[in-house]
């Protein structure tokens, strides 16, 4: 029967950047507690994604699944149109307590990309009336903020996943990826390409949107907290709304509650996902002032254009509640900074290895960057095998592990990277 599972797997069900006629292998999995992930053979792995960034605490976090038994017993769902519930009000109200006073008109959306979609679409709404056409948005190259259409569209034109449909995408501004990284010493001229992008074509750029900080699947870089400085002011004079995505970024990640407080800087609109709800379920909001989100409802057809059908979803909404009020006890801090100094102490002594470009380090998140490109197919069997749970791509080897992980747990996830680099037949030379 396991065989026969993955069989149908392999012939009907297509996984994400997968072929469906020679797909990776996939691992089945039985259940999943704390770090671990339980697989069907009855052998644990540790997981080192989070499972995409999300799952925070862990798997199966006993007041996060207990906050969606209860729930189920009242609301699994309800269309939001014309209609509130009492764990939408109460998650909004979470929301408002972490965020910036600024920030106080709040959208809720199904997914990270659809956030990049309605932040966008607000940007838009916000110039409606603009005799100026402004439809352009500017961001910078390396980025990535999804993979629906809009989204896509301010994802890197040529280095990302999404140069398939570049041909039939809107045309964008890309400023040149900074330089400087997190720590180093900050020189003006990193902003310049920015700069002149913004001075020159302010007139008809609807927004600026990029990830705070960390440029996160375009190729995992830091870059110096003074360019995203540099990005408000700039925003401020022209006049221009400030998107932040913090889909990847937000809820301590990278040792900040969300990442654009290294420049003490405030967006306009804020994107947010992933681990909202803790990895429990779907769910993400796009954020913005009053002043944005009043122009937008004055202005023809005087109201906001986006309504998904799942959107204020009360399992989701009720269980991101109970994820915000866990954040709130503060308890994640010393967790991300205690996995951030264990990160540093040991990967770092990588820097020396021929095959390693580069190491870089944040918070919870740990970049090992090779000279070579990786065989995802065979690093994946042999880090399975290892048993941990990690998933590079292209030349990048990274950690984003749930913040509960211990040191043994920690060491094993770093022990294996170590081996693995080791290993030629794992890299495509």
């Amino acid at each position: 029967m396991k065989q026969n599972n993955l069989q149908f797997n392999t012939k009907h069900i297509w996984h994400p950047y997968d072929s469906i006629i020679k797909p990776l292998p996939c691992y089945m999995i039985q259940s999943a507690y704390g770090v671990y992930l339980h697989l069907q053979s009855g052998v644990k792995i540790i997981d080192g994604m989070s499972s995409w960034w999300s799952v925070i605490h862990g798997y199966n976090h006993p007041i996060l699944k207990n906050s969606l038994i209860t729930q189920i017993n009242h609301i699994t769902h309800i269309m939001f149109g014309g209609i509130i519930h009492k764990p939408a009000i109460l998650l909004c109200q979470e929301l408002l307590k972490i965020l910036p006073k600024k920030l106080e008109c709040i959208f809720l959306c199904d997914s990270g990309s659809v956030a990049i979609e309605v932040a966008m679409k607000m940007a838009l709404q916000y110039y409606s009336k603009s005799k100026n056409n402004k439809k352009i948005f500017l961001t910078i190259r390396n980025g990535y903020h999804g993979d629906t259409f809009s989204a896509i569209s301010v994802c890197d034109p040529k280095n990302s996943m999404h140069t398939l449909y570049k041909t039939i995408l809107p045309k964008h501004f890309f400023a040149d990826t900074p330089n400087i990284f997190f720590q180093e010493h900050w020189h003006n001229y990193d902003i310049f390409s920015f700069l002149n992008l913004i001075v020159n074509h302010s007139y008809k750029i609807a927004g600026v949107i990029l990830e705070p900080i960390l440029q996160g699947i375009g190729g995992m870089k830091f870059y110096h907290v003074e360019y995203l400085k540099q990005i408000r002011l700039l925003c401020n004079i022209y006049k221009i709304p400030l998107i932040i995505d913090e889909i990847a970024t937000g809820f301590g990640r990278t040792g900040k509650m969300f990442a654009y407080e290294y420049s003490n800087i405030i967006p306009d609109i804020l994107c947010i996902g992933k681990a909202l709800t803790g990895g429990m379920m779907s769910l993400a909001a796009t954020i913005t002032t009053k002043n944005i989100a009043h122009r937008i409802s004055k202005n023809y057809p005087y109201k906001f254009m986006h309504g998904p059908t799942f959107m204020g979803n009360p399992l989701a909404c009720f269980v991101a509640q109970k994820n915000i009020s866990l954040l709130r006890k503060n308890i994640w801090k010393k967790q991300v900074y205690y996995i951030e100094q264990y990160f540093k102490n040991q990967l770092f002594l990588l820097l020396n290895h021929p095959r390693v470009y580069t190491v870089r380090v944040l918070g919870a998140i740990a970049v090992i960057e090779c000279y070579h490109n990786i065989n995802l197919k065979l690093i994946q069997k042999f880090f399975v095998n290892y048993g941990v749970w990690i998933r590079p791509f292209k030349k990048i080897i990274y950690l984003t592990p749930p913040y509960i992980i211990k040191k043994t747990q920690l060491y094993k996830l770093i022990y294996s990277i170590k081996l693995a680099i080791q290993n030629n037949t794992l890299f495509i030379c």
